[in-house]
């Protein structure tokens, strides 16, 4: 996963992987960070920290 802000936009970049059955199995995940990850970005001089999941319903 990359992480940049451009100017007032936090930016993220993360791979796609192949649809995957969530714990509830109700729907696919196709793009997660595995919880929550300190990324390199500082916001008020403080490292922000991303929870990502994208998925699609069944």
């Amino acid at each position: 996963m990359n992480v940049e802000i451009n100017g007032n936009k936090l930016c993220i970049e993360i791979d796609l992987e192949a649809p995957t059955p969530s714990s509830s199995g109700k729907t696919l995940v196709v793009a997660s960070s595995r919880g929550n990850t300190v990324t390199s970005t500082e916001v008020d001089g403080k490292p922000s920290t991303i929870g990502l999941n994208a998925y699609i319903r069944k």
